[in-house]
């Protein structure tokens, strides 16, 4: 069990910096977020590397380089109101819970949620709402998002997703792909939607469908 993680957590942003993450915001969030309290035990002393783990189910917690990346865009973008595909862990959710008003998070395991909600909870995470179901089909009741985060590859950009992006300048970071997996940022201006490639990337698959 990781009980002092500051340090570890401190080198692991000098990391994150050295790669080229430049928002100072984001760094604080990612130094000060206990990663190791969302996987499991045996896995906590590889928490603060920079590096994706295996949480079952077969997914995965993303690399903090990753989670940082699009966390970046999104609050470079000046989202408030933000739409996450893949709770996972809740890793991620967290970041963005530390820098925007409000997540909205979707996950299709239904052990993994369980999971997360629990760990929201004991982390007193108050702007976090999560639900099970298909991450294709977003959370259309609480649509229009500033922000959209997938964190999973999408073998084609959902178009229930686009049309759940705000109108006014909302933005979308989507791993797309499948042999080649594509980092996109998606920037939405009223019925127009702009497109631009960050980076290649490794994602577990988007499934689309039932719940399990």
């Amino acid at each position: 069990m990781v009980t002092n993680f500051q340090g570890v957590a401190r080198r692991l942003t000098e990391q994150l910096r050295a790669l080229g993450i430049d928002d100072e915001q984001v760094l604080k969030v990612i130094e000060q977020t206990p990663r190791h309290a969302f996987m499991p035990e045996s896995l906590a002393h590889k928490a603060y590397e920079n590096t994706a783990l295996p949480i079952g189910n077969g997914q995965t917690i993303s690399q903090p380089y990753m989670v940082a990346v699009m966390t970046s865009v999104l609050t470079k973008a000046g989202a408030r109101s933000v739409l996450e595909i893949g709770t996972g862990s809740g890793y991620q959710t967290a970041v963005l819970a530390a820098l925007v008003d409000q997540v909205y998070s979707v996950e299709r395991i239904s052990h993994l949620q369980y999971q997360a909600k629990r760990r929201f909870k004991q982390l007193d995470l108050h702007n976090v709402r999560t639900r099970l179901g298909d991450g294709w089909q977003g959370w259309a009741s609480k649509a229009p998002f500033d922000g959209i985060i997938v964190t999973a590859a999408a073998a084609r950009i959902p178009e229930a997703l686009l049309h759940q992006l705000s109108p006014q300048h909302g933005v979308m970071v989507i791993p797309v792909g499948e042999e080649r997996q594509r980092l996109l940022v998606i920037e939405r201006d009223g019925d127009d939607f702009s497109y631009r490639e960050l980076e290649d990337v490794r994602f577990v698959p988007l499934i689309e469908g039932d719940t399990e």
